[in-house]
């Protein structure tokens, strides 16, 4: 997903005030245009600071039992619930999306998490045993154990929630987390900041186990290096390339939940006014800024015109607007003025390259704004165009027919991306085998994103969308080290017999191996000769 370029700063897509400067960040409303006002920088040293108050903090945390950690959970997940308007509106505010888009795309996912982790968080996280194999005198099992303090990095499109998404399992599973927010969403930082000290302390708890910091490239570089013991970055893929080289320096391990370029395919069968919908949903939540956008949307040739013509009709009836002024609208702002100008490349080259223009198309003119863009629906998209091929980030929806199954196939994995995918079609064994051959990290089948929702699935994306996972058990472990453990099941103690070595050791180990792995009656009969052979000759010798 497009986000800002961490060798720089600040960034070259910062539009400071004369009043500016690198120690501060100009913020404004999207919607508006209206300023903010400014919030300081945390430098290097504010890092350092920060890290070493986590540590303080997570080792007294790490003491704590789970069901002291779901108490603390329960309480935020209660005060997400009493404070959910303002904090939609702070997002409001900081992003130019609506209070819906704030309420369905960021409250209501963390809510679920909280949910899940209060659920099922010790259930993946308690010892768990294993077996022991060949040692049947001993006992195994696996402990799941904080790793300590967890950096975060995170963009702007969906800020509280890139705060609490991996915030939630780094703390149940006995962490602290330090958050570097997006300069563009830096005036929200102050709110989201009061109400999650005010949960820890609340409980009894420091404060300091969920820190937020203000900055440029220099914040989310000092982080890195800063001796976290791993690093949850979510933004473009170039820059994920950047963390990886730069926690390379440490050896410190990465999650990397990057860009997309998700296919959404509408077979000849598929029911047209869902997927229709599905696909509106799809490029305009949002203004199209998340990373699970449907950004290809590819149709059968039977059914590509009456299927765009559902969707040209919902996109020419949304209102586009400010959405904290008490109209209501559908879809508001971009966030960052740069991806607006983004956008409109990818739309003229679309359209000087054949694609046909069904609603929108262009920047909408606002009073002291320039945020806006129209929700725009192309057809007659194809591979030839850098619409199928960059990601958008923006509200259109890009339809390309294709001809069958495989055409479908081919096109949707024609992209260095792999987040995630969406297949509609009313026969359940096409859905099966279609999902099964796309390549990316999910695929909903007869819907739109709604894995995210479900926690028991893994969430996280292949090739140039990334690695490592956030949802789930594995998201959860991921917060872990996870230590291997043996012991005694039966105290025996067999002689040692390694050292000083003696004549045969070779033969009689051999033999022993060959008896036991060996397949078939006449291996095992064979090897035991031996073995009785060898240890003859060892006792002798």
């Amino acid at each position: 997903m497009p986000d800002t370029p961490l060798p720089e700063s600040p960034t070259p897509d910062t539009e400071p005030t004369e009043s500016a400067s690198p120690r501060v960040i100009p913020c404004s409303d999207p919607a508006t245009g209206e300023s903010l006002g400014e919030v300081p920088v945390d430098d290097p040293r504010a890092v350092e600071k920060a890290i070493a108050a986590a540590r303080r903090a997570q080792r007294e945390w790490s003491r704590t039992s789970f069901a002291e950690r779901r108490r603390v959970l329960r309480h935020l997940l209660d005060q997400l619930l009493a404070q959910a308007d303002d904090l939609c509106a702070a997002i409001c505010r900081d992003t130019g999306k609506t209070l819906h888009h704030a309420m369905i795309g960021e409250i209501w996912p963390i809510a679920e998490k909280l949910r899940w982790t209060l659920d099922h968080g010790e259930t993946h996280l308690r010892p768990e045993p294993v077996r022991s194999g060949v040692l049947v005198h001993k006992r195994a099992r696996v402990e799941f154990q904080p790793l300590g303090v967890i950096g975060v990095i995170a963009p702007w499109n969906v800020p509280l929630q890139n705060i609490l998404g991996p915030a939630v399992p780094a703390l149940f599973a006995g962490n602290a987390c330090i958050v570097k927010v997006s300069e563009w969403t830096a005036w929200s930082v102050a709110p989201f900041r009061a109400f999650l000290r005010r949960c820890l302390a609340d409980c009894g708890h420091s404060p300091d186990l969920i820190q937020l910091l203000n900055g440029y490239a220099e914040t989310g570089q000092a982080l890195i290096r800063g001796g976290v013991d791993k690093i949850v970055f979510t933004g473009s893929a170039r820059n994920g390339r950047a963390v990886m080289a730069t926690a390379a320096e440490t050896l410190t391990p990465v999650i990397l939940e990057l860009g997309g370029k998700d296919p959404l395919i509408v077979c000849d069968d598929a029911d047209l006014e869902q997927a229709a919908n599905a696909a509106a949903c799809g490029a305009f939540i949002g203004s199209g800024q998340t990373c699970l956008a449907a950004e290809r949307v590819l149709v059968f040739d039977r059914v590509h015109d009456d299927f765009a013509m559902r969707v040209q009709d919902i996109a020419l009836r949304l209102r586009q607007g400010a959405p904290l002024q008490g109209k209501l609208v559908d879809i508001g702002a971009m966030t960052m003025p740069a991806q607006v100008d983004h956008v409109a490349e990818l739309v003229e080259d679309a359209l000087e390259k054949g694609a046909r223009l069904l609603a929108g198309g262009k920047r909408a003119k606002r009073k002291k704004s320039k945020h806006y863009f129209e929700p725009t629906v192309l057809t007659e998209v194809t591979p030839a165009m850098r619409i199928m091929h960059e990601e958008t980030f923006g509200p259109v929806v890009a339809i390309a027919r294709v001809a069958n199954e495989a055409e479908a196939v081919r096109v949707a994995n024609d992209t260095e991306y792999g987040l995630s995918a969406a297949v509609y079609t009313k026969s359940r064994a096409r859905g099966r085998r279609i999902a099964h051959e796309l390549v990316a990290g999910s695929a909903c089948i007869n819907d739109w994103a709604v894995m995210y929702m479900v926690q028991d699935l893994p969430f996280g994306g292949v090739k140039a969308s990334g690695f490592g996972r956030l949802n789930g058990r594995d998201g959860l472990r991921a917060c872990t080290n996870p230590k291997s453990v043996i012991e005694d099941r039966l105290p025996l103690y067999p002689v040692p017999s390694l050292f000083p070595g003696r004549r045969y050791d070779y033969e009689v180990v051999r033999a022993g191996v060959r008896l036991f792995y060996g397949k078939g009656v006449n291996a095992k009969i064979g090897a035991a000769r031996e073995l009785g052979q060898a240890l003859l000759r060892r006792a002798k010798s």
